[in-house]
């Protein structure tokens, strides 16, 4: 997928899940994609990470620094 496919496929993920607005910043979808090579697999698994590494810390949007957390755990799991 292109960056734009990746947003698109978050965003539409999120809409079907119930979720209107924006909850990735664009630097997290950013890293989101070039981490995930646009492979939509991949991208859940870091997109999902995002999620769970924002939590503790109460963050609204996942922004760049949660979706880095992501990439570390997720890539060390591979």
């Amino acid at each position: 997928m292109t960056r734009e496919e990746t947003a698109s496929y978050i965003k539409h993920h999120l809409t079907i899940a119930g979720r209107s607005d924006p909850l990735f910043s664009d630097d997290a979808v950013e890293l989101i994609h070039l981490a995930g090579r646009g492979l939509p697999r991949s991208v859940n698994n870091i997109a999902w990470q995002s999620l769970i590494a924002a939590f503790p810390e109460e963050k609204g949007i996942v922004d760049e620094s949660s979706a880095r957390v992501a990439i570390t755990e997720t890539l060390a799991t591979e």
